[in-house]
């Protein structure tokens, strides 16, 4: 079988850990998926890696594999092949997101009701056509739609790109619920602390004109990180909040769901109340977790076409819509009975950029990987919105890493950490002379001969670190943003953003999956 023979490869040690040999070439490649973030071998994708393996010769070995009725180490499943305890996350997942569906459905009729009494402040929600050279696509208010479909049922994904309106759509659905209950328990949570508090700062600062009393009720919304809110028991893979315990709010709002792996999605399933509402916001197209089960992106494709309703879901909306040219017309009907008909909602207009050219058309033309299109935009090479630089520039690069400065001087470190977040230096690969160990590598040096920073030891004051895998016992998941500072004592310690208490000091020494984010 294809598989390595180096005993440090760890994949080869797992899968000869088995006395039955057949699991062997199965084993390696199942603990080879894991790692690139799949949760299974699919065994009908050929390829020379897995051409001799097959889904009867591994059903045979049946001291190892099961059909999941039985706990054996692995589960076969049609062609799929999964570790056990990725098959129950995965079957967790499907029960949870079936039970809330059914749930809300027992509902739908009151909840409908209830959204006809605020048709007045519902008028006063749309956007109505500020432009009406947009596509027909972006001349529908999504966002309305997102938040009258997140009132109604007890699970709705909301997901878009950048600028399309996220969390001003969650505003919009805390309006409509608010305005039908006040006393309703609302909770803001995300797999990080930095998305945590930048989604309830965000509903405090929006723009919206809302009711009074709903802005009050925002000003008192708190966040907190997933593991925080479902209470991580210590040493543990457990949590407090679960099936015998479940979450005490009504509804649940959950930011940056892109980065949720399936076990922590089976865990967050399990402690959502039958009767609550779970309302996820992400951008499918981001990249997937760290860790395996990319969850988000995985339902938007089991859900099919986004955006589409029955006839009768696109008739009770359309009532609330007057402008015909901003209704749901016939082509946004699925006649197939799919239990997320309108559960799954992708935010099409972004309020950030068009998207006819500059980084929309850039955006546009990468997710639909047109090379000869690509090709054309990567020789004009810079628009008002970005630069591309494939030689580097030199005085391109000093005009735009000395913008760094701003937060290396900066005292407060809260803002500190805003400023950093407000410029990015991104690389497309790893090694070579533009690859992201030289390109920090260069900004170390430049910053260093502008007597910005000292280097020395691998934690030197004013350093910007990424967190590269998730942490539960520090709180800390990939993707969250740092610094290297000094607190109080004199102590070099690495702070990050924190929904309560705004920020927070980790010692360096704790810490053992990050990277320098100079550039990423």
């Amino acid at each position: 079988m294809p598989a390595p023979e180096k005993v440090t490869d760890i994949h080869h040690a797992f899968a000869s850990f088995f006395d039955d040999q057949r699991i062997f070439p199965y084993a390696y490649w199942l603990s080879r998926r894991l790692q690139e973030g799949h949760t299974c071998l699919d065994l009908s994708e050929k390829n020379e890696e897995t051409a001799n393996l097959n889904a009867a010769t591994a059903r045979k070995i049946t001291t190892l594999v099961s059909d999941g009725s039985t706990v054996k180490p692995f589960v076969l499943e049609g062609n799929r092949l999964y570790f056990h305890r990725y098959y129950d996350y995965e079957s967790q997942i499907l029960s949870g997101i079936h039970r809330l569906l059914h749930a809300g459905q027992s509902s739908f009729a009151e909840r409908c009701a209830a959204l006809k009494k605020q048709s007045a402040l519902i008028a006063d929600l749309q956007s109505g056509v500020d432009d009406p050279s947009l596509p027909a696509t972006e001349l529908i208010d999504w966002q309305l739609i997102t938040a009258l479909q997140a009132v109604t049922g007890n699970f709705t994904i909301c997901t878009g790109g950048p600028g399309t309106g996220k969390t001003t759509t969650v505003a919009r659905i805390l309006t409509l619920l608010y305005s039908i209950d006040p006393t309703l328990r609302i909770t803001l949570t995300a797999p990080t602390g930095k998305a945590a508090v930048r989604m309830e700062e965000s509903l405090k600062k929006t723009p919206l004109k809302l009711p009074d009393m709903v802005q009050q009720q925002l000003q008192k919304l708190t966040s907190s990180t997933l593991h925080r809110l479902l209470r991580k028991i210590p040493d543990s893979v457990r949590f407090r909040h679960d099936q015998e315990n479940p979450l005490p709010y009504d509804v649940i709002i959950v930011d940056e769901a892109s980065m949720i792996d399936a076990p922590l999605f089976a865990r967050l399933l399990n402690a959502v109340p039958s009767d609550a509402r779970l309302i996820m916001l992400g951008d499918n197209n981001q990249l997937a977790s760290v860790e395996a089960g990319s969850v988000l992106g995985d339902i938007c494709k089991a859900a099919g076409k986004l955006n589409s309703f029955t006839a009768d879901q696109a008739e009770f909306l359309n009532g609330f819509i007057s402008d015909k040219r901003c209704q749901l017309s016939s082509e946004y009907f699925n006649k197939n009975s799919s239990a997320l008909n309108g559960r799954v909602l992708e935010l099409q207009r972004s309020r950030r950029f068009t998207s006819a050219g500059g980084i929309g058309k850039l955006s546009r033309v990468l997710l639909q990987n047109d090379s000869a299109e690509l090709k054309k935009i990567i020789a004009e090479g810079q628009t008002p919105e970005y630069v591309i630089d494939t030689t580097g520039d030199a005085q391109l690069f000093e005009s735009f890493i000395a913008g760094y400065e701003a937060f290396i001087r900066e005292p407060d470190i809260a803002t500190a950490l805003e400023k950093l977040n407000q410029l990015r230096v991104l690389v497309t690969v790893r090694e070579g002379d533009l690859g992201l160990h030289a390109i920090n590598k260069k900004i170390e040096n430049f910053l260093k001969s502008r007597k910005l920073i000292r280097t020395g030891p691998e934690y030197y004051e004013n350093r910007p670190v990424l967190v590269t895998r998730n942490n539960p016992l520090l709180e800390l998941m990939n993707g969250d943003v740092g610094i290297v500072r000094m607190d109080s004592e004199k102590q070099l310690r690495v702070f990050f953003p924190d929904a309560e208490k705004g920020i927070r000091a980790v010692v360096p020494e704790q810490l053992t999956h990050v990277q320098t984010l100079w550039a990423m």
